[in-house]
């Protein structure tokens, strides 16, 4: 009779035994016919409730792996081993939201858990109570000592903690730019920012990529015939492009906007996951550069925590009252977390657990995507698939997701153009390496077939 286990890695307990179960009969653990050991015997062996077993048995049953025989009681392994791998391999699969894995190594449930008992457990008052808008002389202090290797010292009279990047990004533009202003991105580019466009009614400028990401010689165009107020640059695995801009692209870039006059709005999420990341741009042209740095793609996004750097502290106060204005603060409890794993080095390791099992994920898509055109970095949480001859990616999107496969178009990060050429497939999402080598084999197979 099967031995209970719980897989590690999975987003919960009923989908971990779910998982497990699932493994098991794939690996011939368990074959067809045999009997599942009663629900309560599970619970109890794994010290778990009776509920969650049984609703385990139960999505078990409806992914075809488990089956209840009329007249014989208990539950059966139903199907032989392939069939039931493959039907294991058939439920939905999210590669659409771009988020880090949650791999077991990285122990965040238990990390948050604990340090935020620690916190509260050492009587100070202030992660409990109201703090600036920018965040408490601690806080910032963390934060920067977080960016202390990309930027050096004297950074924290110009730093703000704020609750996420979208928060800091919206700070930022909300104070440089007025309805009808410019603000120029690459063509595809991260649809946060779209969102605080149309907010603020800012007009957005598509500027021509390539695997290099932003073109200089685009960006200086467009600065002559539309006079943009900013720019703004996703500079190392760029979403959704996946591209990471060289030291002499960065430079170029800080030239043509020191040229017109433009301000630089890096988002820089992805560099802690870089292997040899150059330097911000942000150091480049430290005068008219705001540097976003969250720890959702280096943690996780249950924090909202991210670190905004601007020019100079006279430079923050505008940001400030908007973020004042918008959300107060930043959560002083997830800031003290944050603050807490940078100075003792979790932060660290939470980041070298997620990098290690996004580089395992990277090469499952490789494996099976090696006929297919796209984009990656051996270290990121997505690629950037090209569609072949005859497939639109809405047209792509549409058939993965009837195939339970979510995946999104192009168009969802267009400027400019209708984004029909590709699509981002997020590997972080699959909650474990099993359910995204069954979400990447779909997506082979559709390739492989005719357009829909």
């Amino acid at each position: 009779m099967w031995q209970p286990r719980i897989q590690k890695s999975a987003p919960s307990k009923f989908m971990g035994l779910v998982a497990a179960i699932a493994e098991d009969i794939a690996a011939g653990l368990i074959t067809e016919g045999e009997r599942m050991p009663p629900q309560r015997g599970v619970a109890d062996a794994l010290g778990i409730d009776l509920t969650t077993v049984t609703r385990a048995y139960r999505e078990a049953k409806t992914r075809g792996l488990l089956s209840a025989r009329p007249g014989r009681g208990g539950t059966w392994v139903a199907g032989n081993a392939d069939t039931l791998a493959r039907r294991a391999g058939e439920s939905p699969v999210d590669l659409s939201l771009n988020i880090p894995p949650q791999p077991a190594r990285a122990d965040l449930p238990a990390r948050i858990g604990r340090a935020m008992a620690d916190i509260l457990r050492a009587g100070t008052a202030s992660p409990l109570q109201y703090v600036p808008s920018i965040g408490s002389e601690a806080d910032r202090a963390a934060g920067a000592a977080w960016l202390l290797e990309a930027f050096g010292p004297d950074l924290s009279d110009r730093i703000a903690v704020t609750n996420g990047a979208q928060a800091a990004l919206h700070a930022v533009c909300a104070t440089l730019l007025r309805p009808g202003d410019g603000l120029c991105a690459g063509a595809s580019t991260y649809p946060g920012v779209k969102d605080v466009a149309a907010q603020i009614g800012i007009s957005l400028i598509g500027l021509a990529m390539d695997r290099e990401g932003i073109l200089p010689d685009a960006f200086e165009t467009a600065c002559e015939r539309h006079r943009p107020k900013a720019i703004y640059v996703v500079p190392t695995i760029d979403n959704p492009t996946t591209a990471t801009m060289p030291t002499s692209r960065r430079e170029a870039i800080v030239a043509v906007a020191r040229r017109f006059d433009i301000i630089i709005v890096e988002d820089d999420p992805y560099r802690p996951l870089a292997d040899g990341a150059p330097a911000p741009i942000a150091t480049i042209g430290p005068e008219r550069s705001y540097h976003i740095a969250t720890l959702s793609k280096c943690a996780t996004p249950g924090l909202r925590i991210a670190y905004l750097a601007a020019p100079s502290a006279s430079a923050l106060i505008g940001p400030g009252e908007v973020l004042r204005a918008t959300a107060l603060m930043a959560s002083p409890l997830m800031a003290a977390v944050a603050s807490r794993w940078i100075s003792d080095g979790t932060l660290h390791r939470i980041t070298a657990a997620l990098t290690e099992e996004a580089a395992a994920r990277q090469l499952l898509a490789a494996r099976y995507l090696a006929a297919a055109d796209y984009r990656a970095d051996a270290n990121g949480y997505h690629l950037w698939l090209t569609m072949r001859d005859g497939w639109t990616s809405s047209a792509f999107a549409a058939a993965a997701g009837t195939g339970g496969v979510a995946v999104v178009p192009g168009a969802a990060f267009a400027i400019g153009h209708d984004g029909a050429g590709a699509v981002r497939v997020s590997l972080g999402a699959a909650p474990d390496r099993t359910a995204l080598a069954s979400g990447l084999r779909r997506l082979r197979d559709l390739l492989s077939g005719p357009p829909a």
